[in-house]
């Protein structure tokens, strides 16, 4: 038998035909035969994806992989590869293979057919063989690994490659001199993974797999595939869009001999030419693009834009890509308050959590159209933003949020450094972060960058945060996401679980609520393992998890006004291993919470905000006096008319160990403490909606003038909106009020305070 491979040909495309990938395809003949489709199938994973189904060995992820520099020519090299699992110190691929894997699929997947861990005392080694096309000769030829965890060493006909370290940018090598004349060639690629042995980005990874830390992925997780270039080529290039003088900025870098050369680029919609620029490949070429559309996630508006190297006024080089006319950036609204701004204008950006997890690819989505689905469901929800959790996409991913319109923040996979940091880990980690922003800075989805995540192996923040201003200007700076705040960057970032919660307002950093959330529940048929599901708090029914994300939502509401939040990160976009915290299941087979009621809820959001008129003010800002106690007191404690002035004055919240959103102005250590204040309401006082606005850790009970009008248990990690089931329009009166709380201490740090707000709505 002969082996027939299909190289691809790509005509010109806008942004929405490069969403094909393929317009053309054309057979040539190589070398032995590789087995059957048929011989291949996905291991026994324990829970697959409706896509897993269109996935075969002569269809994997068949989609051009780089739309925003797109040529005619390409082959893609996906598809079954020998594979050997063989001791670290290996140096070249053993006599026989240990069998065949579906690339790019990482190995401990079921869908590469494998699912074996491999470890770090081990090596891993691909096999396959490849003809280049007769009409590539008198071209370069380069081969791009989209992306390898965590470091590769490539071989093409024997000839030894650099090793790379990164598990998350691509890898271009130009292996033209490495190719015989003829027939086929021979491509190695060799990974070693140290997972959590080692100190570099890996994100969420582990070797034992619980909670929130999921399998671990080694080896090709990206397309693989060949392109020819001319001698002398566009290697990169930046475009920064600037909507305030109706131009983009674009920076082009070539290879080969650029003497008498010039880069010309042109912006299209359509077939109608927008604008154009000429200059030498060293210079910043500035395209006009009058009356532009505003890019928006209501409001997709992508342009064409065609870049073209010559060299003596003849054409050598061109690459299609696409842009969009938006600005990130930070500005005040109509009331003083700094926000996160889209456009020259405050918009409240909120969205999930989105870890990019498949639990038949893992770090692989099955099909483009999956990688697609996500984006869509995010946005049917109501959502207008995603944080792309400490993993770093496909180029695709990005593509489809640039054309379905959806703001992108997106986080560099954190280190989680147990022990000393070692020596070269910084280096490393910045160098990943640098080829992030490169390698991903031209989508317009992406609207802010977040190099650390809580506190997982940050260090020197501030200088990271001007490193990455630097790079790239265009974009904000979330310093770290939640805990950790090194007070620099563009936002005030806190995580609040379930919350919501604020941080308190400033002059010159936006506040968001990085996350919140984390309402679980398990469907059976569609989880990871039967038992034993995880979840930051747990519900039974579709109908209960539904009814807890309105409330959620509800509270969050009046925080995106006077507070000042400007924008909130709920977890999460789907469950992820034995992590039941998606708004859809890990097979993505079931929306969990009522779609319609979900969407609701959050268009709300972008109203107007109730208005938090204080009724009974809390010690978050400022101190208020309360009388307490430690001993079990009478049992009238709680009654309007009790004589408390026997116990201790302090002010509050009362506490130990800093639960975090707590402020500690007296201390309280005891399993119990009681506490007392009275307060006025003003005659003529209207009330509309009052509701608690309380921290409490752990078990608390309040009372009004006598009744009991809230009893919660566990806690909270900040103060938080909470209504009572009494209504308290019925229990306050106008003139003198008295509030009593009770709040039990079970374990770990303590904490209360409580104060009441009425919430109005906005006119």
């Amino acid at each position: 038998m002969r082996r027939m491979r299909v190289m691809f040909r790509l005509t010109r495309l806008g942004p929405r035909a490069i969403a094909i990938g393929l317009t053309a395809a054309l057979v040539f003949v190589a070398g032995p035969a590789r087995p059957h489709a048929g011989q291949w199938k996905p291991a026994d994973g324990p829970l697959m994806t409706r896509w897993a189904k269109d996935v075969s060995p002569t269809n994997v992820l068949p989609e051009y992989p780089r739309p925003q520099m797109v040529r005619p020519d390409w082959l893609n090299l996906n598809g079954l590869w020998d594979y050997a699992i063989v001791d670290r110190r290996s140096d070249s691929f053993p006599p026989s293979p240990d069998g065949k894997i579906l690339v790019p699929f990482p190995i401990e997947s079921a869908l590469s057919g494998v699912m074996k861990k491999v470890g770090d005392s081990n090596r891993l080694w691909y096999r396959r063989t490849f003809e280049v096309p007769r009409a590539w000769r008198g071209r370069r030829t380069l081969l791009h690994l989209g992306a390898v965890d965590f470091e590769a060493w490539v071989l093409v006909n024997g000839q030894s490659f650099p090793r790379h370290q990164g598990g998350y940018e691509e890898i271009t090598l130009d292996i033209t001199d490495a190719l015989k004349p003829d027939g086929p060639q021979t491509l190695d690629v060799s990974v070693w993974d140290p997972t959590d042995t080692g100190s570099q980005p890996r994100g969420k990874q582990v070797n034992r797999p619980n909670g929130i830390w999921y399998t671990s992925v080694t080896g090709i997780w990206q397309t693989v595939w060949l392109e020819p270039v001319p001698d002398g080529a566009i290697a990169d290039f930046t475009l920064v869009p600037d909507i305030d003088t109706d131009s983009l900025r674009v920076s082009a870098t070539a290879t080969g001999d650029l003497t008498d050369t010039t880069i010309t680029a042109v912006a299209h919609e359509g077939a109608r030419e927008l604008g154009r620029a000429t200059g030498a490949t060293s210079n910043v070429l500035m395209v006009p693009v009058p009356n532009a559309k505003r890019w928006s996630p209501d409001s997709p508006a992508l342009y064409d834009l065609d870049i073209t190297l010559k060299r003596g006024g003849k054409t050598i080089d061109t690459v299609r890509s696409y842009f969009a006319m938006r600005k990130a950036s930070l500005c005040k609204d109509g009331t003083g308050v700094l926000r996160m701004c889209l456009n020259n204008a405050p918009l409240f950006q909120v969205g999930p959590l989105d870890q990019g997890w498949w639990p038949d690819g893992l770090y692989t989505a099955p099909t483009d159209e999956a990688l697609r689905y996500d984006i869509e469901v995010t946005k049917r929800l109501g959502f207008n933003m995603a944080r792309k959790h400490v993993k770093v996409e496909p180029e695709r991913w990005y593509y489809w949020a640039d054309r379905l319109g959806l703001l992108v923040w997106q986080d560099m996979p954190s280190t989680v450094i147990r022990g000393q940091r070692p020596a070269d880990s910084a280096t490393e980690f910045e160098r990943e972060l640098n080829a992030l922003i490169d390698q991903r800075r031209n989508h317009p989805s992406i609207v802010m960058w977040v190099p650390f995540n809580e506190g997982w192996g940050q260090y020197d923040t501030p200088r990271i945060v001007d490193a990455v201003r630097a790079r790239d200007p265009s974009r904000l700076v979330d310093n770290a996401s939640g805990w950790t705040d090194a007070h620099a960057g563009d936002v005030s970032d806190i995580h609040r679980y379930p919350g919501p919660g604020a941080p308190p307002k400033e002059d010159a950093r936006a506040a968001v609520l990085g996350e919140f959330g984390g309402l679980g529940l398990p469907l059976a048929g569609h989880t990871w393992q039967g038992q034993a599901n995880w979840s930051y708090r747990g519900f039974t029914s579709q109908d209960a998890l539904t009814d807890a994300f309105v409330a959620l939502l509800g509270r969050l509401h009046p925080l995106t006004g006077s507070p000042g939040l400007s924008a909130a990160v709920y977890t999460q976009t789907t469950d992820v291993e034995i992590e039941v915290n998606g708004l859809m299941t890990y097979d993505r087979a079931v929306i969990k919470p009522d779609e319609s009621r979900v969407r609701a809820a959050v268009l709300a959001l972008f109203t107007p905000a109730p208005v938090m008129r204080e009724v009974l003010r809390t010690s978050q800002e400022a101190p208020a006096t309360w009388r307490y106690t430690t001993d079990t007191p009478a049992a009238e404690w709680s009654a309007a008319i009790f004589d408390d002035s026997s116990w201790a004055s302090g002010q509050a919240g009362f506490g130990a160990r800093n639960p975090p959103g707590s402020v500690i102005r007296t201390p309280w250590t005891t399993p119990d403490i009681w506490i007392r204040r009275s307060f006025d309401l003003p005659a003529g006082t209207a009330l509309v909606n009052p509701q608690f606005y309380l921290h409490h850790d752990e078990d608390a009970e309040v009372y009004i003038n006598g009744m009991l009008a809230l009893k919660v248990t566990g806690y909270t990690q900040d103060y938080e909106l909470t209504a009572s089931p009494v209504d308290l329009k019925t229990l306050l009166r106008r003139g003198s009020n008295t509030i009593a709380v009770h709040c039990h201490q079970t374990t770990g740090g303590q904490y209360i305070d409580v104060g009441i707000v009425d919430l109005v709505p906005a006119k």
